[in-house]
């Protein structure tokens, strides 16, 4: 029989992929004494945890029944609405807008306030960990209107990065859409997604971005789904997609 069975999995792992949240919130929540393992509290991540193990996460039962099969779902971000399960601003979140009946789901990165569009909600923590690494070398697609006149010339050129204020971005491929009046309308493709990345190059470019739309994340499209829409993608699309997470 496989060690791997006796030794159980981290603690942290299990609790991503039951869906509480991502594996490093999972070691600051242990850390912070709110979780406990057969009535005893832990401090520490560094613990591996057994499928009869009972985990307790701020005086509730860990839902392993959501450890089973990991879920994805599409969902069409309106602007407005923040990428967080509470906001302290008190400003509506994803997660509120959601229909009642889906079970509780984090994002695959995030979008900020303002920008519209693919937004990848998961049930497993691990999941979404896998899809935010870099390795998987994904390009995140964007359509982006701003204020301001550019040339594809300038574009071009952040093909071989850029560096701002301190800050190295990789390459981005940038292309021209349009020139309407006053707004330059592109289609931007990046593989990083640094916090605020489009905004803050557009910015250097003498630019002001005043509607983003993710169209892309990998291979998942934003298609023709409504704004405020949410569609699970089916776990054959997902086997066939996510390969590397499957085995």
């Amino acid at each position: 029989m496989d060690d791997n069975v006796h030794k159980g999995d981290r603690i942290a792992k299990v609790m991503a992929r039951a869906g509480l949240c991502s594996r490093r919130d999972a070691e600051r929540w242990i850390e912070a004494g709110r979780v406990s393992v057969n009535g005893k509290a832990i401090v520490s991540p560094a613990l591996n945890v057994l499928p009869s193990d009972k985990i307790i996460v701020d005086g509730k039962p860990v839902n392993k029944e959501g450890m089973r099969e990991p879920r994805l779902f599409r969902y069409h971000k309106p602007a407005g609405l923040v990428t967080t399960h509470k906001d302290e601003q008190g400003r509506q979140t994803v997660f509120e807008s959601l229909p009642p009946h889906l079970p509780r789901l984090i994002s695959v990165g995030r979008l900020d306030l303002n920008t519209e569009g693919l937004l990848l909600l998961t049930n497993d923590g691990e999941l979404s960990r896998f899809m935010e690494l870099p390795s998987t070398g994904w390009i995140r697609r964007y359509k982006v209107r701003a204020y301001g006149h550019i040339s594809q010339e300038r574009l071009t050129d952040l093909a071989k990065g850029v560096t701002i204020e301190g800050v190295k971005y990789a390459g981005i491929e940038a292309t021209l859409e349009k020139q309407q009046g006053d707004n330059a309308w592109m289609t931007i493709a990046l593989k990083e997604g640094k916090n605020r990345e489009i905004r803050r190059v557009c910015e250097y470019l003498g630019l002001r971005v005043n509607r983003l739309i993710r169209l892309s994340y990998g291979p998942f499209q934003l298609g023709n789904l409504p704004e405020g829409t949410v569609e699970e993608i089916k776990l054959k699309v997902m086997k066939e997609q996510l390969k590397g997470f499957f085995q």
